[in-house]
C-alpha cells in the first residue's frame, strides 16, 4: 500500500512537525493544524528543520509544500489519514476526536500518537471506533524509524493492516502490539529510568558516570542486538543464574522517584527550563540538542547499512 495522498496532523506540539516532515518526504500532502497562530508559526519553523534532517538521510525529497492552518476544516478537507497529537489529557483528546469525526468521511483512518492512554478508552466516545488506531511515534519522530501500532478493542482488522502498510511505505519499522499501559517502548524505557534514578539517588554512581555506563554498555549493544537476541548471545543459563539473585535487588518502587518530585516542584524541568539533572548555560540547550541530532543521524546511517540481527 502506498503513502496516503493527504495526511493531517492535528496538534503540532513537540512531535507534530517531525511527523509531518517524514510523511511529506514520503510523498504525502501534509497539513498541520493547531489552535493558535503562534503554535502554527512555531510548527512551520520546526517542520522546516525536521525536513532538512530527513533529507540529510535520504537526499532531496521533492516534498510538496505543507499547509499550516488554524482552521481545522481546511486541515481535514479530503484527508485520508488523521494523526491526533494533542496534549496527553483524555478529555482534550476526546473533544478533538469528536471535532475530527464531524469533518471527515467514515472511511478516513484516525490515528492517535498518544504515548500511553488506552486506545479502547479513547474510542469509547467515537462515532466510528472501528477506524481508530494507535500510531505511536518515538521522539524525535523524524529520526527514530520505528512506530508502535496499537489497535483497540473496536479497531477493524483492515485498519490495523492498513496502518502497518503505511508505516512500511514511509520506510519505517512497524511494531504491532496489544494494548497495555504505556505501550512496549515506554514500559522498557521507564523500567530502565527507574533503576538508573535509584542508583543515582543511592549514591552508587554519579549521573555522569551512569550516562557513560549506559551509553557504552547496554546502549551500544542494544543499538545492534535487541534484548531477546542478546539473551541468546549471552546464554539463557547465564541469565537464569544472574537473575535468580539480582532481580530481587532491582528497584521495584511504584511511585515517582523522590529526586524527580523535588526537582519538578522547584521548576527544574530539564532542557525546557534550562536546569534539571544537568545545568545549561546560555546557548547550551541548542548546542546539546544539535549534538544529539547529529549523533542520531550518524548512528541511524550506520544501523541502516547493517543486516538485521
Amino acid at each position: 500500500m502506498s503513502v496516503p495522498t493527504i495526511v493531517t496532523v492535528v496538534g503540532s506540539g513537540i512531535m507534530g512537525p517531525g511527523i509531518g516532515a517524514v510523511l511529506a518526504a514520503a510523498g504525502a500532502q501534509v497539513r498541520i493544524y493547531d489552535i493558535s497562530e503562534a503554535a502554527v508559526a512555531a510548527a512551520e519553523t520546526a517542520y522546516d528543520k525536521a525536513l532538512g534532517v530527513v533529507e540529510q538521510l535520504s537526499g532531496p525529497s521533492g516534498a510538496p509544500d505543507a499547509v499550516f492552518t488554524t482552521d481545522i476544516a481546511v486541515a481535514l478537507e479530503g484527508t485520508e489519514l488523521v494523526i491526533e497529537a494533542v496534549p496527553e489529557r483524555i478529555e482534550i483528546k476526546r473533544s478533538v476526536l469528536a471535532q475530527i469525526e464531524e469533518l471527515v468521511s467514515d472511511d478516513t483512518v484516525v490515528a492517535t500518537n498518544t504515548s500511553g492512554i488506552p486506545i479502547s478508552t479513547m474510542a469509547e466516545t467515537m462515532r466510528v471506533p472501528g477506524r481508530f488506531v494507535g500510531m505511536h511515534w518515538s521522539n524525535p519522530p523524524h529520526l527514530i524509524p520505528m512506530i508502535e501500532v496499537i489497535p483497540g478493542a473496536a479497531t477493524d482488522q483492515a485498519v490495523t493492516d492498513r496502518m502497518m502498510a503505511i508505516v512500511r511505505a514511509i520506510g519505517y519499522e512497524p511494531v504491532l502490539e496489544k494494548e497495555i499501559a504505556g505501550f512496549v517502548e515506554n514500559r522498557v524505557l521507564y523500567a530502565i529510568m527507574r533503576e538508573c534514578l535509584s542508583l543515582v539517588e543511592q549514591g552508587i554512581v554519579t549521573q555522569e558516570d551512569l550516562d557513560t555506563c549506559v551509553r557504552w554498555g547496554i546502549g551500544y549493544k542494544l543499538a545492534v542486538v535487541g534484548p531477546m537476541r542478546l539473551l541468546d548471545m549471552a546464554g539463557l543459563d547465564t541469565y537464569r543464574n544472574v537473575s535468580s539473585y539480582l532481580n530481587a535487588e532491582l528497584d521495584s518502587s511504584a511511585g515517582v522517584p523522590e529526586m524527580i518530585e523535588r526537582m519538578t516542584a522547584d521548576g527544574r524541568l530539564g532542557m525546557k527550563s534550562g536546569d534539571g539533572l544537568y545545568e545549561y548555560g546560555e546557548g547550551d540547550v541548542a548546542a546539546t540538542r544539535g549534538r544529539i541530532t547529529s549523533g542520531l543521524l550518524e548512528v541511524r546511517k550506520v544501523l541502516s547499512g547493517l543486516e538485521r540481527v
